[in-house]
């Protein structure tokens, strides 16, 4: 069969986004065919190429639902960079007039807007709560001493919808996050394995940050990440309510204001459109 995709990126986190309302696409709707088919798109060799894949339904609930499978086939809850380019793909095709959009994602309800020529979204409140977020551990989980190798980590956990390890490092432009990145993603600790955000705090409004997704391996950016690191550095007290996180893909501006909110703002951007024989 033929498919029809858009390729877009969310500084340099890249997606393949199809629309599955009114296109043929019944034989992908199980979810052993969408994982297969996920891996074979993504493939950088043999397919598109693409962190993720990022499908648009209609909703009961919401505007529209997205759902998000990994380059490793695996389904995911949310992504940050995901949902504004899922807006994105939405206002650029007139498919609704609306500015605030409210998105049905297996995080719950995520309401990304218009701001300019970026898109700002409400990310919900983080989920501190260990056995939530899920760690194999009760309670605030802040600087929690985890051995890997031959290095000692301090983690503090985050879920902004799926879980995080935040952690700081010295010198993150040299630190081996393809090295540590692994064990810690698949640690015990981890009933479904974690994104891990290696950040250095390089002012009070200011993060330096590389990260490695789960199922996905180093990205150039990760919303959801940027945002749980945002969460974390303020927790232990190194930076303010709103800090520039600085990616390899670019910046993303993070605000956790008086509400109780998270809100993450920066680009998204249409690279080409396609058909793929699957």
């Amino acid at each position: 069969m033929k498919l029809s995709f858009t390729k877009m990126h969310g500084n340099g986190n890249d997606f393949i986004v199809i629309d599955c309302r009114d296109k043929k696409v019944s034989s992908l709707n199980g979810l052993n065919s969408l994982s297969v088919s996920s891996i074979r798109l993504c493939d950088r060799r043999f397919g598109i190429g693409a962190d993720q894949v990022l499908l648009l339904y209609g909703s009961d609930r919401a505007d529209f639902m997205m759902r998000i499978f990994n380059a490793d086939g695996s389904e995911v809850e949310m992504c940050g960079n995901g949902i504004r380019c899922f807006a994105k793909y939405i206002w650029d095709r007139d498919l609704s007039s609306k500015n605030v959009l409210a998105v049905e994602t297996l995080a719950g309800i995520i309401r990304p807007e218009k701001a300019g020529d970026m898109v700002r979204v409400d990310m919900g409140r983080p989920e501190l709560e260990g056995r939530k977020i899920p760690v194999n551990l009760d309670g605030l989980i802040k600087d929690y001493p985890l051995r890997i190798e031959d290095r000692d980590f301090a983690l503090t956990c985050v879920s902004m919808g799926n879980p995080h390890a935040v952690i700081v490092v010295d010198d993150v432009s040299k630190f081996d996050v393809r090295r540590y990145g692994p064990p810690l993603e698949n640690h015990q600790l981890f009933p479904k394995r974690i994104n891990v955000e290696f950040i250095q705090v390089l002012d009070r409004e200011t993060i330096k940050m590389r990260v490695w997704e789960r199922g996905s391996g180093e990205t150039m950016a990760c919303g959801t990440g940027a945002s749980a690191a945002a969460v974390a550095a303020n927790l232990k007290g190194l930076t303010e309510k709103k800090v520039v996180v600085q990616l390899l893909g670019g910046d993303l501006i993070i605000e956790l204001p008086d509400d109780g909110h998270v809100y993450m703002t920066g680009p998204a951007e249409e690279v080409f459109e396609g058909t793929i024989s699957l």
